[in-house]
């Protein structure tokens, strides 16, 4: 290979590159493509990355190939609900490695670590001046044993830096400051890549950056110098036309997009971008495609580097060397793009910007679009339909006996003038009273990297709140509103602007700068209003400018959740419902009591980029970033523990050593057969790792309350799922518990199964214990999409500390199939066609799987048979370890304890 290594000579001296252009026929290859080639070429050792690796990329076959490929990323991103784990990890490997008599100093990150604080924040409070600080002194209250954990890291691990609380969200950090385009290390040039613990990852591909989101699990062992191995994609492309119409968003373009490349399906596939269409898109219009990778369910979504590229990278302030770096770098190497390529794409799926319309998505899954013309009737159709308002409404006699005391029906005017009544409450709260109902939205967030790192739509939300309150509109008393940008530089532009005031005005306020309402931590809802959504039924809704709607993750008493961009929350918070046609009703009255339109307090494209321009600036960038890594006096005065060996407390209900390396044996035991296993859960379609290993609040009557409480944790004190991550005991007690879960062997909704053959009903956790204190072997069945969402390696290994050896899905997401494997956990795949339902199984059959034993390969079919009631069933499934690397992993229970041995015996 050293034929294809040569040297060109920059402004910064002489620097070895892996040269591209040596490649016969890289014209035609995607540039995602080529930056994985490059990335073998420049990696080749003979030994886990060989020339056969780069036989397979240089000769990419378009129509997909089962080839398994290495993948060495440049750096790490990480945020704290996944990081903290990920640390306690590492540390606990350390720590075993110390036990056993080695130099736990060689325990460290082998390439440089971000780890961005974002995950933590809660909206506890809003509406207020002080919202935001009172918010910051309540994450630090709850989250200090964690945050103490992640500075003595900072200190103690090389290669490590944490980017502290209230400074931003990790993916708008990433695309706005950590991301260079091109790396300058150790005399080589190569593309900047990465991995993240976080599936919207690949929100940096908009600024022509390779990366994505993989489990924690993975992203450690990247980081311990172990290469990432995936089967070589098929990429398909997305051709662009056109421009987006006046009043169209990016949002609306993405949550459409997201729509198109689901129903096409590209799980576990390569998206790359091509088409005039870029030429008018912006970095963060395209970055805003890219975040929403894991809702279409790609591993990627690609822009090559071109012109938008390089002016993004100046006007974020990027320095002057970097950029000629960038522009020189690509252009010699073959991944610059003109517009002119003619690359050979597996499929090319089209679309046409100036078709759009305004769009939200939901009610539970964001690639399930509605034009915002249509969301008032798809409203009454889901709640006639699917939360059985019709069937509640005939049966109650009288109607006080479902709608409680207090509770009635309001009439509102649906389709063709036909009358539709839905459920309703009176409500006092903050001295005001009125009537909350079905559809009412009680939450409206301006959240999450996906839009907030999207000057042109927070602009227009902050003028959309100017017009609304020069008509003498406001939001309606019962929205929880929060506005929580992903980084201070948006704060310093709508300040500059005076959007700012218009946004607070509207009890938009500041609540934090992380994921808030995003990742589920949207906080309480005032007391009187969840009374009375719980009394009486309330099917409320929330609208958030985020990426993720997936049921319970939002808030536990909100059913409904509706995707969409800043500018439309503020306007549906102004309404107060989603039972409404913005195209055709008024949002309200003006002080002369005239009706107002959303059409009247809508900017236009020329209104936003006038205040773009005189509102953001380079120094913005400059300043904020400067200071990123210090954080503010809180984390400054944090204090932390020293030295080498992080220092374990048995009292600590927040970090615990991880049990998966404790007196690790010197070689892994034989693989065996599953014989005589019992199902815990059997699941349907897209279960998603937030069903899996949900995030948010537990309650005290739960397996991981009932814990936290025998250890003394009050229950206002128990915090989320996603803060306590680095305790196995609350972890693992809170697989399966998402509140929403529908176990069909179970029956009622949450965590509870049935512990056979008793034929009790019990907890997951509870059955779980009894099983293992019986030895029984455990195995999960499930449907299709099984572990979609985001990349929750808690959902990989609370699985395996629940005893469960393997899962049989109709098919999976890339990443927690990954995951599985990496924690030593079987994942199996119906043979095409078939499924639970198919093949008649109940789940309260005995299993046995036989052919592990014997040996395996990628993609072996194996033999299982159920028996339950006399009757004996036997059918064929596939292996999905994909590649001989994983079969290794998981002989070993997981690619850290791989990785681990061969540290031990000084093969690292």
């Amino acid at each position: 290979m050293t034929n294809y290594i040569k040297e060109i000579h920059t402004s910064e001296g002489t620097r070895k590159i892996a040269d591209l252009g040596s490649v016969t026929g890289i014209d035609r290859l995607p540039f995602s493509i080529r930056i994985l080639l490059e990335n073998v070429m420049r990696n080749i050792d003979g030994l886990g990355i060989t020339e056969d690796h780069y036989t397979i990329l240089s000769g990419w076959d378009s129509q997909g190939t089962d080839s398994d490929i290495p993948y060495k990323p440049a750096r790490v991103l990480m945020q704290d609900f996944t990081g903290v784990p990920a640390i306690v990890d590492i540390a606990s490997i350390r720590s075993e490695v110390i036990r056993k008599g080695k130099d736990g100093s060689k325990i460290n990150p082998l390439i440089p670590v971000d780890l961005v604080v974002d995950h933590s924040v809660q909206v506890d409070f809003f509406g207020t001046e002080d919202a935001y600080e009172k918010n910051v002194a309540k994450e630090y209250e709850r989250n200090h044993e964690r945050y103490s954990l992640l500075k003595w890291g900072q200190n103690s691990f090389d290669n490590f830096g944490v980017v502290p609380p209230g400074m931003g969200i990790c993916h708008q950090v990433n695309l706005e400051y950590l991301a260079q385009g091109v790396v300058d290390r150790d005399g080589w040039l190569f593309p900047d890549t990465l991995v993240g613990t976080d599936s919207h990852t690949p929100m940096v591909n908009g600024i022509g950056v390779l990366g994505w989101g993989v489990g924690g699990i993975e992203a450690e062992a990247a980081m311990l110098g172990q290469p990432i191995y995936f089967t070589c994609p098929q990429v398909i492309g997305l051709e662009l036309t056109g421009r987006l119409g006046e009043g169209i968003t990016a949002t609306d373009m993405v949550l459409a997009i997201t729509e198109l490349l689901r129903k096409y399906g590209v799980v576990g596939k390569f998206v790359e971008v091509f088409g005039d269409g870029l030429d008018h898109l912006t970095v963060p219009d395209r970055a805003t495609i890219s975040n929403m990778s894991p809702e279409f369910g790609c591993t990627a979504t690609y822009f090559p580097i071109d012109d938008q590229t390089i002016d993004y990278m100046r006007r974020t302030n990027r320095p002057d060397e970097v950029i000629e770096r960038v522009i020189s770098y690509t252009r010699k190497n073959h991944l610059w793009r003109t517009g002119n390529e003619e690359i050979e794409y597996s499929d090319v799926i089209s679309m046409d910007l100036s078709s759009l319309e305004p769009t939200v998505s939901g009610p539970k899954r964001p690639q399930d679009k509605i034009l915002v013309r249509n969301l008032k009737e798809k409203f009454y159709e889901l709640i006639n339909k699917e939360y059985d308002h019709r069937k509640k409404a005939a049966e109650s006699a009288p109607e006080s006996n479902w709608l409680g005391e207090g509770g009635s029906l309001t009439e509102f005017v649906h389709a063709e003038n036909q009358i539709q009544k839905v459920r309703s409450a009176r409500v006092k709260y903050n001295g005001e009273e009125f009537v909350l109902h079905d559809g009412s939205i009680v939450i409206a967030a301006i959240t999450s990297c996906t839009n907030t790192s999207n000057p042109s739509v927070m602009v227009g939300a902050g003028l959309v709140a100017r017009k609304a309150r020069e008509k003498g509109l406001n939001v309606k008393p019962w929205v929880k509103t929060s506005l929580a940008p992903g980084s201070k530089v948006v704060t310093r532009y709508l300040e500059r602007s005076g959007l700012d005031k218009a946004l607070e005005e509207m009890r938009f306020n500041t609540v934090g700068y992380g994921c808030t309402s995003c990742i589920g931590n949207s906080g309480p809802l005032p007391e009187p209003i969840a009374k009375a959504v719980t009394e009486h039924e309330l099917n409320v809704s929330s609208v958030l400018s985020g990426n993720r709607n997936f049921e319970a993750r939002v808030h536990p008493q909100v059913r409904m959740n509706f995707l969409a961009s800043p500018m439309l929350v503020v306007v549906y918070a102004i309404a107060g419902r989603v039972n409404i046609d913005l195209m055709t009703e008024p949002i309200g009255y003006d002080m002369d009591d005239v009706p107002v339109f959303m059409k009247d307090i809508w900017p236009t494209m020329k209104e936003i980029q006038e205040v773009m321009k005189t509102s953001i600036s380079r120094e913005d960038f400059a300043q904020t970033y400067s200071v990123i890594f210090d954080g503010e006096a809180q984390w400054q005065d944090l204090p932390a523990p020293s030295g080498l060996d992080y220092r374990w407390s048995d009292d600590s209900t927040y970090i615990k050593e991880a049990p998966f390396f404790k007196n690790i044996s010197e070689f892994p035991s034989k693989s065996s057969d599953i014989i005589d296993a019992r199902v815990l859960l059997k699941l349907a379609d897209s279960i998603t790792t937030d069903h899996i290993s949900p995030a948010g609040a537990f309650s005290p009557n739960s397996p991981a309350g009932q814990y936290l409480l025998e250890q003394g944790v009050e229950y206002r004190d128990f915090n989320s799922y996603g803060s306590r991550r680095g305790n196995h005991e609350v972890m693992m007690r809170g697989t399966f518990a998402n509140v929403r879960i529908k176990n069909e062997l179970g029956t009622k909704e949450g965590g509870f199964t049935t512990y056979l053959p008793g034929d009790v009903e019990m907890s997951v956790f509870d059955a779980s214990m009894k099983y293992q204190s019986d030895g029984t072997d455990l195995i999960v069945i499930a449907g299709k999409e099984y572990g979609s969402g985001s990349s929750r390696d808690w959902a990989a290994k609370g699985t395996t500390l629940l005893g469960i050896r393997a899962v049989i899905a109709e098919s999976y997401e890339r990443i927690h199939r990954s995951n599985l494997v990496g924690m030593g956990v079987l994942p199996l795949q119906f043979l095409e066609g078939e499924s639970a339902s198919v093949l008649g199984l109940t789940g309260r059959e005995i299993y046995s799987i036989r052919g592990i034993e014997e040996g395996l390969e990628p993609g072996k079919v194996l033999s299982v048979v159920a028996t339950g009631d006399g009757n004996e069933k036997t059918f064929d499934i596939v292996c999905r370890l994909d590649s001989r690397i994983e079969i290794e992993y998981y002989k070993n229970g997981g690619i850290l304890h791989y990785v681990l041995r061969n540290f031990l015996a000084g093969n690292v």
